[in-house]
């Protein structure tokens, strides 16, 4: 019976896993082609219009599609399953990824300031406005097009590199709006100096993204443990569970599409070897129930017992739980 119901989650699992992976490889292909694309159509926006604003679209365009082709590698990479010298996996392949786009956004912020600051130093109207507008709408439409898929892919697979993709292609949209705004202020007012306003503001925001998928990235390589509303999740699933005194000791962190938790669980000390496994048995299929995709060790203690290479912060996980508990066996 338990074995026919293993097998079944484990093939669950399984499918599960396969269909995330093949949406984070569409994804992946659609922004790479994404990219490309828009390369090419703001390449002759460009070269019509000598506008430093859209200069700075096709700067980041040209960075999308670096960026992108690196996060195809690296998801690539990241579902390539678990081998004897990488036995978690290869998840993080990911936030390494990230860390990459972070340095490109911000190398592409960069440029962007110094050949403003020369546009301003030195004016120079925008030519063939329309023609830069039109090429502006284009991408504006890819963009959301991409955008949408991207978001989608993120809330089935929890993709971290696909994340960080969609956040500065959402950026994207911000900038190409605000380089049609530039544009037709220059053509309206004759005011060479907007253009290059524009595009350092444009710069900031390149710069602002750079941090923000370089702080994600790093938290992922530095092993951050999950948000706290799943810590609060996993320890409710293993304290609702029978024969659990207590948990103590949970650590998490993710890779990739995956999670890893290890954890605890306090039991009757007199119960036996047997019996205690078959409570953290319960226990892991409750929390696999809940995380498909997770990966969970436990470790059975007596309850009570304290041990003195555990910090004792490791033991203030379940005092809310615990002193909720007693509330409800008061009140019942």
């Amino acid at each position: 019976m338990h074995g026919e119901s293993d097998s079944e989650a484990l093939a669950a699992a399984l499918k599960e896993g396969g269909e995330q992976g093949l949406l984070m490889r569409r994804a992946t292909y659609a922004s790479v082609t994404v990219a490309t694309l828009l390369v090419i159509a703001k390449v002759g926006a460009w070269a019509v219009t000598d506008s430093v604003a859209l200069l700075s679209t096709l700067i980041d365009s040209l960075l999308d599609a670096g960026a992108s082709l690196v996060t195809l590698l690296a998801v690539r990479q990241a579902l390539t399953p678990a081998d004897e010298e990488h036995r978690f996996g290869h998840g993080k392949a990911e936030p390494l990824a990230g860390l990459g786009q972070s340095a490109f956004i911000a190398g592409s912020g960069i440029f962007l300031v110094i050949q403003a600051v020369g546009r301003l130093a030195n004016p120079q109207p925008v030519t063939q406005g329309g023609v830069g507008i039109a090429v502006m709408v284009f991408s504006i439409l890819m963009t959301i097009g991409l955008v949408l898929f991207q978001r989608h892919v993120v809330r089935k697979t929890q993709s971290v590199a696909i994340g960080a993709d969609s956040l500065h292609y959402s950026g994207d949209l911000l900038i190409n709006l605000s380089v049609i705004l530039s544009i037709g202020l220059d053509m309206v007012l004759h005011i060479p100096i907007v253009d290059p306003l524009f595009a350092i503001g444009i710069a900031g925001y390149l710069m602002f993204n750079a941090w923000t998928i370089g702080t994600d990235s790093a938290d992922l390589l530095m092993d951050k443990e999950l948000p706290e509303e799943d810590r609060i999740r996993i320890l409710a699933v293993a304290m609702d569970s029978p024969g659990v005194h207590d948990v103590h000791d949970l650590r998490t962190r993710s890779s990739g599409p995956y999670s890893f938790m290890q954890l605890h669980l306090e039991v009757d000390g007199e119960m036996s070897l047997s019996a205690a496994h078959a409570i953290a048995l319960d226990v892991e299929k409750r929390l696999r129930t809940a995380y498909p995709n997770a990966d969970v060790l436990i470790h059975e203690d007596p309850a009570g017992i304290r041990e003195d290479h555990h910090p004792e912060f490791a033991y203030q996980d379940t005092v809310g739980i615990l002193a909720e508990k007693e509330g409800d066996a008061q009140k019942g």
